[in-house]
């Protein structure tokens, strides 16, 4: 990142993660969505209808709406009809609502907790990327994370303790990856995720 760059807080990165994810699924073609990805049991649509679910849950606890919500199981399920379209739409609504934020350190009620508005989009924010890469693979192609998200991620990883990541549904154990590989290769190796997966 260059010097004259202000780091991005969670707000741009979620925001960034928007566009980021949503360049990701403009691109799988039509006979993907059942491909297998690196999320274990998952297909591309899976991730897909993880994402897009966080993201509307998302905006309705930005909104002081119901926080409390059931997920779609598989998260697949939770599509409907075209699943491009159905992700701008959500990805819509969430940008909605970031549009409504004016304080970061306001807190909100969520599924784990009061917290400010910062705390609760972190997580999701890093999910946009490491999940854009996971569709990505899916599909048998690469993307690389921008120099603003590597570090706002691995702020993020450097206050949440192991105990919180790993664990099923989050990160399985770190992959090892070579010191010569790129900065999102090292990302997703912390994260569980072997940067030379293929299906």
């Amino acid at each position: 990142m260059s010097s004259n760059t202000a780091p991005w807080d969670s707000l741009d990165t979620y925001d960034n993660g928007l566009t980021f994810f949503t360049g990701v699924v403009e691109t799988v073609p039509a006979d993907c969505w059942t491909a297998p990805s690196p999320c274990d049991g998952w297909t591309a649509l899976d991730v897909l209808g993880h994402v897009g679910e966080a993201a509307l849950v998302g905006a309705r606890i930005l909104r002081g709406g119901e926080r409390e919500f059931n997920r779609h199981d598989p998260p697949s399920s939770a599509v409907e009809g075209d699943p491009a379209v159905w992700w701008a739409a959500a990805a819509a609504q969430a940008r909605q609502a970031l549009a409504e934020v004016t304080d970061l350190d306001r807190e909100v009620d969520s599924p784990v907790g009061r917290r400010t508005v910062r705390e609760g989009l972190s997580f999701p924010a890093v999910d946009l990327y490491l999940h854009g890469w996971d569709l990505a693979a899916a599909t048998g192609s690469r993307v690389r994370f921008p120099a603003e998200a590597v570090q706002f991620i691995r702020d993020v990883f450097a206050h949440v303790p192991d105990e919180v990541t790993r664990r099923p549904g989050v990160f399985g154990a770190p992959v090892e990856v070579g010191a010569d590989r790129d900065e999102t290769d090292h990302i997703l190796g912390f994260a569980g995720r072997d940067p030379d997966w293929s299906a």
